[in-house]
């Protein structure tokens, strides 16, 4: 079935973070929501057509996890990334940040250190310190235009003692990096050579380009696979993220069972009967679907980088390898971070996520989500390249 991604979607007056609490996150009421991580497209409509079957049969009880859901997710991971996922290995959680949060509290310990790789999605440095650990920073360099490692400096920050976990974003959001193979070995040695837990968060797996390849990092070999717990979710790849749920893989029988221990603990291991039945038909006949999406997506990306190149030069666009998230360069507008974020608000009127809160590298940069129609990007650059000619008059 082909699907029409340019035909635009009324989310307005449906408790939609994105389009209704815009008021509430930025002061305005009159922006254009480009910013939170959801796409303003409908999900695949087999997705749509199980929901609409599930919800007929009208009683919502207590659900066990059917074979079928875990068969849907190794049959992908096979199919889509070409890597075999044992049955095992697989523990259900209520989602990625959830998940990042209980992997701190299982695996370190107050005042411990646990490293990410700014600027980085602003949640991993909450799940850090809202318990209490200490964020040992590995800044991403901007060489020319894209985003690389300075591994000396990683593994000067993995060298202590204290520092337990390094939580990985894998490809990363916001600078939109899909780390190479020679890159992730690099990464998954330091953590071996150090003895740091290594936590992948893989949820824009799905997200990446065709001339561009994401490989799990737990793949690459036997040991690394042995010191890493991955993160994934069909949140992201298929607009489901209100559904709240996610898929860890680990492979260590050690770890898992530590994990799903602290899940049963806490009682997060019932299951929303909605999420799952979503989720299994989403990897089970979500692939077409997802192909015209990336195609679309990519198809937005090229028409902001003509944009932004012809009509508003000010703006360095750092062109994402995945992702539907594009982070700008804005520094030559000469704005301090907060005045720069306030004046996409108040003078170009479009929500996008302010760079500063991405962490250290940040500051003069802000985040675009480009999962939308093509009629709505031209919208939103429209109102930013007027704002900033109002600027340089």
């Amino acid at each position: 079935m082909e699907i029409d991604f340019n035909q635009p979607v009324n989310r307005k007056n449906t408790g939609s973070m994105k389009w209704d609490a815009t008021a509430k996150w930025f002061g305005e009421t009159e922006v254009l929501p480009m910013w939170v991580a959801d796409m303003d497209f409908m999900s695949p409509p087999p997705v749509i057509e199980a929901l609409k079957q599930r919800v007929e049969h009208g009683v919502y009880g207590y659900v066990d996890i059917p074979d079928s859901y875990h068969e849907a997710i190794i049959n992908w991971m096979n199919s889509r990334h070409g890597r075999t996922v044992e049955r095992d290995w697989l523990v259900t959680s209520p989602g990625v940040v959830v998940s990042l949060g209980l992997l701190v509290q299982c695996f370190t310990e107050p005042g411990e250190q646990v490293v990410i790789q700014s600027p980085v999605y602003p949640p991993f440095f909450e799940v850090i310190r809202r318990n209490d650990r200490i964020v040992a920073n590995n800044e991403l360099k901007l060489e020319n235009g894209r985003y690389t490692i300075d591994f000396a400096d990683l593994e000067q920050k993995l060298s202590p003692d204290d520092v337990k976990m390094m939580i990985l974003c894998s490809p990363h959001n916001p600078v939109g990096r899909v780390w190479t193979k020679h890159e992730l070995q690099k990464i998954g040695d330091l953590c071996l050579k150090h003895n740091v837990l290594l936590v992948s968060d893989e949820i824009h797996a799905d997200l990446v380009y065709r001339e561009h390849h994401h490989l799990p990092i737990w793949s690459i070999s036997d040991e690394l696979a042995m010191n890493t717990i991955t993160c994934i979710s069909p949140g992201k790849t298929f607009n489901l993220p209100g559904l709240q749920t996610a898929s860890l893989i680990i492979p260590n029988p050690k770890l898992r069972e530590t994990f799903q221990t602290l899940l049963k603990n806490l009682f997060f291991h019932a299951n929303n009967v909605l999420s799952i039945t979503a989720a299994d038909s989403a990897y089970r006949h979500g692939a077409s679907w997802l192909d015209q999406l990336i195609d679309y997506v990519r198809g937005n990306l090229d028409f902001l980088l003509n944009y932004v190149d012809k009509h508003i030069p000010q703006i360095k666009v750092i062109p994402p390898e995945g992702t539907y998230l594009v982070w700008l360069n804005c520094r030559e507008l000469g704005l301090e971070p907060e005045a720069l974020h306030q004046f996409m608000i108040k003078e170009a009127k479009v929500a996008m996520n302010a760079g500063s809160s991405f962490g250290p590298g940040g500051e003069g940069f802000e985040r675009i989500n480009i999962a939308c129609s093509r009629a709505t990007l031209a919208e939103g650059l429209k109102r930013i390249e007027q704002a900033v000619k109002n600027l340089s008059s």
